[in-house]
């Protein structure tokens, strides 16, 4: 027969490859804003990477594809992190701040984005 285990875990792989059905995001869409922060701007000069928080639905291909458009550069990788929102308090409500995702582009070395 075999592990049963392992079929369970194909599965999940070739899963994870399956692009999300209905969801076109546009350029526009994908890239939100550009994070301009001391150490976005050390890295933007150093290593030719630029951050930008990212629709929370983005894909690395998406964002790539987003990066590539609007700004006509080559990207030589793309890493994402997710943010969880802060608790706040506001007067005696508590709340907190929106999840976010943040997208690091680095771009080959001959490509630069001129507003960094």
């Amino acid at each position: 027969m075999g592990c049963r285990h392992g079929r369970n875990r194909m599965t999940s792989l070739n899963m994870s490859k399956i692009a999300k059905p209905g969801i076109v995001l546009e350029p526009h869409q994908v890239i939100l804003r550009p994070l301009v922060t001391e150490k976005g701007t050390h890295h933007a000069e150093r290593y030719n990477a630029y951050q930008f928080e990212v629709a929370m639905i983005a894909t690395k291909d998406d964002i790539r594809k987003a990066v590539s458009e609007l700004w006509g550069v080559r990207v030589a990788a793309v890493r994402t992190q997710l943010y969880k929102g802060k608790p706040r308090r506001f007067k005696t409500k508590m709340g907190h701040t929106r999840d976010w995702k943040k997208a690091i582009v680095k771009l080959h070395d001959e490509d630069r984005i001129s507003f960094f």
